[in-house]
Parts: structure tokens; C-alpha cells; sequence
């Protein structure tokens, strides 16, 4: 029998989009972070990194370490930011009902990218 994925374990591209939404409700409001979103179209960018956040859940969808380079290049995020981020998201995530344990686990997998988001 195969192992469950957190992507199926917590509901998929509809449970991940939700999270995805709340999260950067939570992140535009974020002095640090939310200038970031200044002349960014939201709805292309929440559909983005649903699958961006459902391929760190074990999901179908992926980004390249090269995409995610190539995404970020333009922007200059420092740790503090990712370390923000990272902070909101393990927020929104254990508010919407992940356990510590497999919020931990995205926070890692989250990890492992950041020489390809951060500046």
C-alpha cells in the first residue's frame, strides 16, 4: 500500500488553494513582507504557489530548483524575509489543521529552497 502524501493527507489542490489564500492575507498585511506584493497580480501569483506549496506536500505539481531561481532573481529577499515567511506559513498552516509534525516537514522541505529564493 502507498504511502499517503501531506498533499492528500490534508485535501488536495482545494484545501492547499485555501491555505494559499489565507497565507498571503496574512503576508500583504506584513510591513516587511507585503511591499513584495506591491504591482503583483495576485490571482496568477496564489496560483503559482498553490502548486509551488502542494509540490512541498508531495503533490503532482513541482518547480525546478533553476524555476524557482528564475522567479526570485529579480527580487531582493533577504533571510529576514524568508524567515517571516516561513513563520506565516507554519502559522497558516498549523490554523489550518496540519499537525506540528508535518508542519515541521514543510517548513524543511521549505528550507532546502532557500539559496533559490533568497538574494
Amino acid at each position: 500500500m502507498a504511502t499517503q502524501t501531506l498533499f492528500e493527507k490534508y485535501g488536495g489542490f482545494s484545501a492547499v488553494s485555501r491555505v494559499v489564500l489565507d497565507f498571503y492575507d496574512r503576508l500583504l498585511d506584513s510591513d516587511e513582507i507585503g511591499p513584495f506584493f506591491d504591482n503583483t497580480d495576485m490571482s496568477k501569483l496564489v496560483d503559482h504557489q498553490t502548486k509551488f506549496i502542494a509540490s512541498l506536500l508531495g503533490g503532482p505539481s513541482s518547480y525546478t530548483d533553476e524555476q524557482l531561481k528564475q522567479l526570485h532573481t529579480h527580487l531582493d529577499i533577504k533571510d529576514p524575509h524568508m524567515d517571516e515567511m516561513k513563520s506565516v506559513l507554519a502559522g497558516t498552516l498549523t490554523d489550518h489543521g496540519f499537525s506540528g509534525e508535518d508542519t515541521e516537514v514543510v517548513m524543511n522541505e521549505l528550507e532546502a529552497r532557500r539559496a533559490m529564493i533568497v538574494g
